[in-house]
């Protein structure tokens, strides 16, 4: 699947997906996987995610949302969720709902993950 399939009828994601593209293509190399429910975003093994969350949920909701993998638990009330998969790994999940939700917490957030999937 291309990004063009992935985000067909998802503009607004699409936007905030650009955004959150440029904010890792500062940190350096990374590889960009499209699957059918979400783009990976990979050095070794997968960093980041995104998925559109509207393809799952009803109701209100965010227009992206950006996952991100942290070896530690960040307490920032900003997660709309925070799990454990795996002992020490903790995979946080964030909505977006416009351009500036990518700010410079948000790319010290990538620049950890991207660092550890080396």
């Amino acid at each position: 699947m291309t990004l063009v399939e992935f985000f067909a009828g998802w503009e607004e994601s699409r936007r905030l997906f650009e955004v959150l593209r440029g904010a890792v293509d500062e940190l350096g190399p990374a590889q960009l996987r499209v699957g059918k429910s979400q783009v990976a975003f990979s050095r070794r093994r997968a960093f980041a995610w995104a998925w559109i969350p509207g393809r799952y949920l009803r109701g209100e909701h965010a227009p992206l949302v950006l996952t991100v993998s942290l070896h530690r638990r960040d307490a920032s009330p900003r997660w709309k969720q925070v799990v454990e998969p795996a002992p020490g790994r903790f995979t946080h999940h964030l909505e977006l709902r416009a351009p500036q939700d990518v700010d410079s917490e948000v790319r010290a957030w990538l620049r950890e993950a991207w660092t550890a999937a080396k």
